[in-house]
């Protein structure tokens, strides 16, 4: 089984066991103006931006694009190689996923899924993870996940208005 967010689904289904699951849901705003705020919001990186991470391009995201993500912590700027793996610009979804390449703290795949449940417009989060096969990352992945799951609380905020 390949890991897989898919985020162009509303009911995400199982998924491969090597990964930790996570998904997260909070709403975003409410009405139609919070819905095209947010939806464009999201495929234009600002989820990772207003979380506190640089993101190499202020392009539209796009479906094979390759970029870095820098996270700043305690002084220090971690590089975050990533890959653009699918893009959803629905009536009632937006958003898209990526999966991490060798170099990244972690082993595999986030998505953004941004999506209307009659007024309220909401922001998913899921993720797959596992511990990258590199050093120092791979002893320190009990450290990233307690990491993951503070930025993960960002990421619901982050297209809060």
């Amino acid at each position: 089984m390949i890991a897989s967010t898919a985020p162009e689904l509303p009911a995400w289904p199982p998924s491969d066991s090597a990964y930790r699951r996570s998904e997260a849901t909070a709403v975003v705003g409410h009405g139609d103006q919070a819905w095209q705020r947010a939806a464009e919001d999201v495929l234009l990186w600002r989820v990772k931006t207003r979380s506190g991470f640089t993101v190499g391009s202020d392009v539209s995201i796009h479906p094979g694009q390759r970029l870095i993500v820098t996270a700043r912590v305690l002084g220090f700027s971690i590089r975050e190689p990533i890959e653009v793996v699918s893009v959803v610009r629905e009536s009632d979804r937006s958003g898209f996923s990526y999966r991490t390449l060798p170099g990244h703290p972690v082993c595999g795949e986030e998505a953004f899924i941004v999506h209307r449940r009659g007024d309220e417009v909401l922001l998913t989060v899921r993720s797959l993870t596992r511990a990258a096969a590199q050093q120092p990352w791979r002893t320190l992945f009990p450290a990233l996940l307690v990491a993951q799951r503070i930025v993960r609380r960002r990421y619901l905020r982050a297209l809060r208005r």
